[in-house]
């Protein structure tokens, strides 16, 4: 495996494009047998995850459908990925993993499949996943782990290609993450509009800006949802 991850890592950071970065990290996964890959953004709460997609070939949604793929936010999978703090491989035993995932059960493939995923959060407030699911998959812990390091330094290239943003829809502002981080660090709406040099009035409406975009219901699960999908410093 490690001739393979060396040639991986070159092929890499000799990419010119994109594509070629995206085609790589397909073969990546398709060399332990994922029959299915995605590469994308992860969505915030309440928004489509088709505009964040890179690279689609899942199932019957290949690229020029993608936008029918159509995932929630709460998907097991893109939740997983999302607390998780390194790779992850999630065997599906029965119906388990489709009925929670959205994603699982539009593979399309009969009987139990597999899942690898890895999440991408070097780049904040940036978040994304790489995903690789089939019926047949074989590899080694440590691929697993070398899969990590290869699709954090793929997105450095995509970044450094300038082939996509780092901001994703629904983000929140930087007036909004300050008021946010502040709370989370304690501190009242008096303490932030003096901190902020602002009214406690504009200090609470930032507030319920932020709340509204995360899908939450209270200034807690604001700042719990704000740190989870990488608005906030944890």
């Amino acid at each position: 495996m490690t001739m393979s991850v060396t040639a991986d890592g070159d092929r890499l950071r000799a990419a010119g494009t994109g594509a070629q970065v995206l085609d790589a990290l397909e073969d990546m996964f398709r060399s332990v047998g994922a029959t299915h890959f995605l590469a994308s953004g992860i969505p915030l709460p309440g928004r489509p995850m088709a505009p964040l997609i890179l690279r689609a070939s899942w199932g019957e949604y290949r690229d020029d459908k993608a936008i029918a793929l159509n995932v929630p936010h709460s998907d097991a999978v893109l939740q997983k990925a999302l607390r998780a703090r390194g790779p992850f491989e999630w065997p599906d035993h029965g119906d388990g993993l489709r009925r929670d995932s959205t994603l699982l059960a539009l593979t399309g493939t009969p009987g139990e499949v597999s899942l690898i995923g890895v999440p991408v959060s070097a780049f904040w407030p940036y978040q994304a996943c790489v995903l690789g699911a089939g019926s047949d998959m074989s590899f080694e812990p440590k691929t697993i782990l070398a899969f990590d390091h290869l699709c954090n330094e793929a997105f450095a290239r995509l970044f450094a290609l300038n082939y996509m943003r780092r901001e994703r829809p629904g983000e929140l502002s930087a007036r909004e993450r300050s008021v946010v981080e502040l709370s989370a660090q304690g501190k009242t709406a008096s303490d932030i509009a003096s901190v902020l040099k602002i009214s406690q009035r504009t200090v609470h409406a930032h507030l319920q800006n932020a709340s509204e975009k995360l899908r939450a219901s209270n200034k807690t699960q604001t700042v719990v949802e704000a740190m989870i999908y990488g608005q906030i410093e944890p």
